[in-house]
């Protein structure tokens, strides 16, 4: 059985770090993502990571503040995000992907992560 198991998420104020992990059970995917619901917002694509790690992806609202890694060996992602800003206010979702790693690629879910930006 497929899993994501989201951890790490919290209040910080802004300007401030956070990290954020994902362990995934059952299979081991070709790409890892990270979403993001705002509330009143759709869900959108945040960051991802290709099966090697070598392969990122990241939205311009995030890029140069949040990097992805994943560490194979253990099945995981993690997220880490600096300089964060109020609007990075969401349920943070973890993903996975089998074969390709466009944003509608992604069909396994976690169960989310609230990560809340204090002004």
């Amino acid at each position: 059985q497929v899993q994501l198991v989201e951890s790490g998420g919290g209040l910080v104020q802004a300007g401030g770090s956070l990290r954020i992990s994902c362990a995934a059970s059952g299979r081991t995917f070709y790409a890892m993502g990270w979403f993001r619901r705002a509330p009143g917002k759709e869900r959108e694509f945040v960051a991802a990571i290709n099966l090697s790690g070598v392969g990122t992806r990241y939205a311009d609202s995030v890029k140069g503040r949040f990097t992805i890694s994943r560490d194979n060996d253990k099945n995981t992602v993690s997220l880490q995000m600096d300089s964060l800003k109020p609007e990075d206010t969401a349920v943070y979702y973890c993903a996975g992907a089998l074969r390709a790693w466009g944003p509608g690629d992604f069909r396994a879910w976690g169960q989310g992560t609230q990560v809340t930006v204090s002004s």
